[in-house]
This record gives structure tokens, C-alpha cells and sequence, in this order.
């Protein structure tokens, strides 16, 4: 979509109308007719037709309560309504604020999103000029609503795209392309410089594909300085066939979903460089295929990892906190962020806590967790705090390694997963490690099977903006 700024609606012409709930009295200047049948309930929306035959399609923002999803509200209409608008569409966002106008243009951008890619015969996409009416200046809040939405289809296209196309090595042609579009550094490490660097838990868990590994380490420098302010780092495990230890057949096709939290990282990344944001962020995505062969790793292995610490394999399908694992000890001993993020499709047990609303979030740093659960609230993107109880550390005790990568047990699976990613981040007193596996990837009223929801880029980035040099 291509977006433009107006002063003044043209009611001659079709244009949107939102107006709260029960609030039709702020718009009724621009109605046809003095009393419609419409309230404003959220999601809602009514078409009338002006005195020139122009559309004026009224959508209803509901009640305080559903500002943080607003964008649902204009995505929902421009879905199911586009197909009948004409080349432009204006939007009257006279009585909107900033935040909504923002929330409007990602609704809008959202809607674009064709998940039929890979089809023989893709349904055609109309293309439309949305002019946005306001008398205030919000020319820059457009283009960050537009570039947000743009991140969002472009991640959710990641987590949906098939395996046999989406290869560690085809994020890290992603994250080189990205880069270059945005204007960051990006850097793909390969087998040889994986060996190299000693990216040992890495290595292992890509050991039985014929797809191997990458760890990609892209780097955005706004700020005067060098030193990096936030690193965010993201399981990228394009496909989780479980290993040996293989998963059940049934949902095993959406195994895709499983680089969530790299998609993320990716995204978080290429759109902070394109808000030109003042602040230093690296990226970094350890990828892999966790594949069945003869060389896969083995329960009951002993493998190293960056670190220098050693991990008795007790389940093979409890790889992502592996490459993670080396995500994060390279991050704190070769980075230093004063801020350490890690997002990860990690466990079923926090999609059976928390269901499909929320992500486990995990961290000691309290001021840390109030910041993240205000911003998730905010642009409904939510967490919530899980306990890590030192009670909870005998879980990963080895007789012969170092830690455990899996505790066997059927209880506080989220938690003993988060607990082994602690031993690898060197006490970081500002890390963070936000579980999405419920809230990636799930049913939608977009698509008909379980598709990308586009979680993490809001709220990552408005973590990043408040963290930004004004």
C-alpha cells in the first residue's frame, strides 16, 4: 500500500469512519443519515452510502479497553471489505491519536499479508493509496505504522514459509539481503567458521541434516558510540523433527514454526535500522534443522558448547536451549550488551501454563519484567512473569556433565528450560528470555490452518525505542 497525508477528507469519496463506542455524535458531521443502526462495538463495522454514492464504511474502535488492538479492528475491515474498494481509500483519523493512527496503519498493512505464496495460482492483490486525514502532522508516524507492518508480514512470511525452502542457510541470505536494504551489518557463519569459533551445541544439534547450521550476527550502529546496548538473540531451528528422540507425526508439518524467535530478532532488527532508531542493537540467530541420521546426536551424549561447559543429552528435542546456549555465551563474552534478550518457541510446557494470550517471560531483573509487561499490555503483544525459584536448578543436575539439557519431568518444563539458558548468560543482570511457543504460531480468522501471528516485533521494538537516545 502506498500511504499519503491529507489535511481535510473529501466526503465525495469513499473514506473510513472509526469512532468509539456509543460516540457517534464526534462524526456526525460526516454521516449520510442522522441515526444508523451502529453502536461502535469493537470489530464492528457498517456501510453507508454518501450523497455521491461514495462508500463510507463506519468501523467501530469499541471501548477504552480495546485500544491496544486497534489495529485488529482496521485489518478486519480492509480484509474483508477491500475487495470492493476502489483504487484510494481515505481514512479520517481527525479524532485519533498518535498511537491510534500508528495502530491504524499496521491494521491496514497487516491485511496485505498473502499467505498463499507457494501456490501454483496466487489470488491477485489489489494495490490502493491510503490517504490518512488529519489536520496534525503525522507524516513520520505513518511511515512507522507503514515500515511496522511491512515487518510484520515479512516475519509471519518466515515462521509459514515450508522447510525444504526455509533452510538455515536460506535466513542467512534473508539476513544479508535485510541488511542491505536497511543499511546494517550482517555477518553468516558457516560450518568451517562455526568449528572455528567453537559453536560446539550449535554444530551438534545440526549434526543429522544435510542442511547445516548457520549462526547469523546482524549488528545496527545508531548511536555515536560502539558500545552495544541491546542484543536480542533468537532460536532458529527451521525444522524440529524432535531428533532421535522424534516427535508424534500429528502437527509435526508444523514443525516450520519452530524459528519463531529468530523470525523476531530478524525482523526487530531490519526494523530498527529502518526507523533510523538512536541506539546500538546486534542480532543474533542461531539457526539449525534438528534432523534424523546416522550422525544426529544422541540421548545419553555428552557435547560441548561455547561456553566451555559440557551438557549430558537427556532428550533430543530439548535442542533449541542448545543453540541458544552458544547464542548467548557469545553475546556476553564478545558483546557485552548492557541489555540481553533471548525469544525462542522453547517448551509446550508454557503454552499448557499459559495457553495462546501470553509469553512466558523469565528474568531476576524486576524493573526489566514491569517495562516489557507494560509495553505487552500496551500493543497486546503480553507477558507473563514465570518463577525461577533456585529450588527449581536441581532439575539440571548431571552426574557426568556439567548440566542436563532436560529434566525428565512432567512439571515446570518453561522454568527448567529458562534456568538452563541462565547458566549460560554469566549472571547478565539485564537479561530476559520471553518463551513464545504459544503465541507465534496458532489458529487465526485469516487462514484456514494454523498460520504465523507476527508476535514479538511491537513489542521488541518499543522495548528498543524506550531504550533509545531521544
Amino acid at each position: 500500500m502506498i500511504y499519503k497525508h491529507i489535511k481535510q477528507i473529501d466526503t465525495s469519496k469513499d473514506f473510513i469512519l472509526p469512532c468509539r463506542k456509543n460516540e457517534l455524535e464526534k462524526v456526525k458531521t460526516l454521516l449520510p443519515l442522522s441515526k444508523p443502526d451502529f453502536d461502535g462495538e469493537f470489530l464492528s463495522y457498517q456501510l453507508l452510502y454518501g450523497k455521491d454514492g461514495n462508500r463510507i464504511y463506519l468501523l467501530g474502535l469499541g471501548e477504552e479497553k480495546h485500544s491496544a488492538r486497534l489495529e485488529e479492528a482496521f485489518r478486519k475491515l480492509c480484509f474483508d471489505t477491500n475487495k470492493y474498494w476502489d483504487k484510494t481509500i481515505q481514512v479520517y483519523a481527525e479524532n485519533l491519536t498518535e498511537d491510534e493512527t500508528r495502530k491504524a496503519v499496521i491494521g491496514l498493512e497487516m491485511a496485505q499479508y498473502a499467505i498463499g505464496e507457494f501456490k501454483s495460482e496466487k489470488e491477485k492483490q489489489n494495490q490502493f493509496t491510503v490517504t490518512i486525514s488529519s489536520s496534525k502532522s503525522i507524516k513520520k508516524i505513518i511511515d512507522e505504522g507503514r515500515e511496522t507492518g511491512l515487518t510484520i508480514n515479512k516475519i509471519k512470511a518466515l515462521v509459514d514459509a515450508p522447510p525444504n525452502i526455509k533452510t538455515p542457510e536460506f535466513l542467512g541470505k534473508w539476513a544479508k539481503k535485510s541488511a542491505k536494504d536497511a543499511n546494517y551489518k550482517s555477518t553468516v557463519l558457516k560450518q568451517k567458521e562455526l568449528e572455528k569459533q567453537g559453536f560446539k551445541a550449535v554444530l551438534s544439534v545440526g549434526k543429522g541434516s544435510v542442511n547445516k547450521p548457520v549462526v547469523i550476527i546482524n549488528e545496527y550502529y545508531g548511536a555515536s558510540n560502539k558500545k552495544v546496548d541491546i542484543c536480542l538473540v533468537g532460536k532458529g531451528i527451521t525444522f524440529d523433527s524432535g531428533g532421535l528422540s522424534i516427535k508424534p507425526s500429528t502437527n509435526l508439518h508444523y514443525m516450520k514454526s519452530d524459528m519463531g524467535g529468530a523470525a523476531v530478532v530478524l525482523g526487530a532488527v531490519e526494523l530498527v535500522a529502518k526507523l533510523k532508531l538512536n541506539i546500538n542493537i546486534v542480532g543474533i540467530v542461531c539457526s539449525a534443522e534438528n534432523a534424523v541420521d546416522a550422525n544426529s546426536y544422541r540421548p545419553g551424549d555428552v557435547i560441548e558448547s561455547y561456553s566451555g561447559k559440557t551438557i549430558e543429552i537427556i532428550d533430543t528435542d530439548a535442542e533449541g536451549r542448545l543453540v541458544l546456549a552458544d547464542g548467548l555465551s557469545y553475546a556476553v563474552k564478545n558483546l557485552k550488551p548492557d541489555y540481553l534478550i533471548d525469544l525462542a518457541t522453547l517448551t509446550g510446557s508454557v503454552v499448557r501454563t499459559l495457553g495462546y494470550e501470553a509469553a512466558g517471560m523469565f528474568t531476576h531483573n524486576q524493573e526489566m519484567a514491569s517495562i516489557m509487561s507494560d509495553i505487552g499490555y500496551k500493543v497486546h503483544e503480553r507477558v507473563w512473569q514465570l518463577p525461577m525459584f533456585e529450588e527449581y536448578k536441581s532439575d539440571l543436575h548431571s552426574d557426568i556433565a556439567d548440566l542436563r539439557n532436560f529434566s525428565g519431568k512432567p512439571l515446570t518444563g518453561a522454568t527448567n528450560a529458562a534456568q538452563f539458558l541462565e547458566s549460560f548468560t554469566e549472571e547478565h543482570k539485564n537479561w530476559m528470555h520471553l518463551d513464545i511457543a504459544g503465541v507465534s504460531f496458532g489458529s487465526s480468522p485469516y487462514a484456514k490452518m494454523k498460520s504465523a501471528s507476527g508476535y514479538g516485533i511491537q513489542l521488541i521494538t518499543e522495548f528498543i525505542k524506550q531504550k533509545a537516545v531521544k
